[in-house]
């Protein structure tokens, strides 16, 4: 048990990490170079727009749930809606290139084209719902009156004063995002205290790695590591297979997939070969339908980062709307596939 156990986690660790690379080096450059206003005009105001921009970059992205977190929870800090962070957690790791491919060569047209316009109107139901969520914006787009904010002298994000890191220099308080912008200032103060010095590339990039693989590793990396040590454990002791065939081939192949998909990391592309495999056995196509849109967008370590960076309430609406929407949109294919 215990050496299948660690089979089955290398195995996660191989496949998620090069996307998880991406997704905390894509966080450094958003921190770094990504103006807080742009963010703020962007993905910051009400409507349509911020949300259909959130879910093209998730679509374009090829990242995984894993990976798309450390980029949703630096765009949130730099001033981004909840709505648009939880579109693009929804549509980044659903869909692929890979799996879109994957998907047509195992299941057909009908499947993938459902699966790509099912999982754009996902990531617009949880958007709107979303932003209906009362939650205090990590990145103070909007900053209640009462909070004094000041600029971080690094990277020029507004920071709460009564939260951020604090450094006195001469006489004078700084505040700051995160402790790599505030070792920058700390070690060459005297450059960044008049807010008029610019920096160049090469300081820059190492701003980037030093957010990417050290902040934001510290701050959400525990969760992750955790999410993949019980998603493995999951996976190593819980029998699928023909088990599934025999078992789910009706009604209840719905709530199978749906606890499967909510508790396992299954990446869009390996999830395809998977629901192919589970159909061929007998389970009810709908099923397997809710089991490729749910498996890709929720993870342990998707829920764990939720809970600790936007709260109960978020994670519990993030997970309703998705099992919600995922089992009517099973049985709408369903019923259009004839299954």
């Amino acid at each position: 048990m215990i050496v299948n156990f660690l089979i089955v986690l290398k195995d996660y660790f191989i496949e998620v990490l090069p996307f998880l690379a991406i997704g905390f080096f894509l966080s450094g450059l958003i921190h770094e170079f990504v103006p807080s206003a742009w963010v703020e005009r962007h993905l910051g105001g009400q409507g349509i727009k911020p949300l259909l921009y959130s879910i093209l970059a998730g679509t374009a992205l090829p990242i995984c749930c894993f990976g798309s977190l450390p980029v949703a929870v630096s765009l949130h800090q730099k001033g981004a809606r909840l709505g648009p962070v939880l579109a693009f957690l929804v549509t980044t790791p659903a869909t692929s290139i890979s799996a879109l491919l994957v998907c047509y060569a195992l299941l057909g047209i009908q499947f993938t084209a459902f699966i790509f316009f099912a999982v754009i109107l996902m990531g617009l139901v949880i958007g709107v719902i979303g932003n209906l969520v009362k939650l205090e914006p990590r990145g103070l787009a909007n900053p209640p009156q009462k909070a004094k904010t000041a600029i971080d002298p690094i990277c020029g994000m507004v920071v709460d004063t009564a939260k951020g890191l604090k450094t006195e220099y001469e006489g004078k308080d700084y505040y700051f995002c995160s402790p790599s912008c505030q070792a920058i200032f700390v070690k060459e103060a005297q450059k960044y205290a008049d807010g008029e010095y610019a920096r160049g590339v090469r300081e820059r990039l190492a701003s980037v790695f030093r957010y990417a693989f050290v902040d934001m590793i510290k701050e959400i990396g525990p969760e992750l590591l955790l999410g993949l040590v019980l998603a493995a454990l999951v996976g190593a002791i819980a029998p699928v297979g023909e088990f599934v065939g025999a078992h789910f081939s009706g009604g209840f192949g719905y709530l199978f997939s749906l606890i499967f998909g909510l508790i396992m990391y299954i990446c869009s592309t390996a999830s395809v070969p998977l629901v192919h495999a589970f159909i061929s056995q007998g389970m009810n196509i709908g099923a397997g339908m809710v089991l490729l849109i749910v498996g890709p967008v929720t993870s342990w370590g998707t829920i764990l980062v939720l809970r600790k960076e936007f709260g109960g309430k978020t994670l519990f609406t993030y997970l309703t709307v998705i099992s919600t929407v995922a089992l009517a949109l099973g049985f709408c294919f369903s019923l259009i596939s004839g299954g």
